[in-house]
């Protein structure tokens, strides 16, 4: 199977139902008549290129620690800049920009709260300009596949 071919069903079908088995990749191989290596290759080209963020598991808020939605207000010049270091973070994911006084948005996942207290003030250091902290009150479960 050529890159042409593999690299839209890497995207479209595993989304879901991504094998949970010790080496997920070989079982993907197999599937679509491919290497390990390959598979391993692409997932990692298609990242390097911003096509996806993360090939991982999404689990129920709070489940595996604390997380929360996090937004900062930093003047115009300096978004880009600054979306890229808090983006940079581990402990951050979904970081994007938004045409709202509160510029760029992010989540922020850590072990417990103290560390979470720790990522959201490092990032009000970095940044100059207060963290709005919006943790979660009521879970709702949103389906996070999009057809490609």
């Amino acid at each position: 199977m050529g890159r042409a071919d593999l690299d839209p069903r890497l995207l479209n079908d595993y989304q879901r139902d991504f094998p949970l088995v010790p080496r997920p990749y070989a079982r993907i191989a197999e599937d679509l008549g491919a290497s390990e290596a390959e598979i391993v290759e692409r997932y990692a080209a298609l990242q390097a290129a911003g096509t996806v963020a993360r090939v991982g598991a999404v689990v129920r808020p709070h489940a595996l620690g604390v997380s929360t939605l996090a937004a900062v207000a930093v003047p115009a010049e300096d978004v880009e800049d600054a979306g890229r270091r808090i983006a940079a973070r581990p402990e951050v994911n979904h970081c994007y920009e938004r045409e709202h006084r509160f510029n760029i948005w992010f989540v922020v996942t850590a072990a417990d709260d103290p560390a979470l207290r720790r990522a959201l003030a490092a990032i009000e250091r970095d940044c100059g300009t207060p963290v709005l902290d919006l943790p979660l009150l009521e879970a709702f479960h949103i389906d996070l596949g999009f057809a490609l």
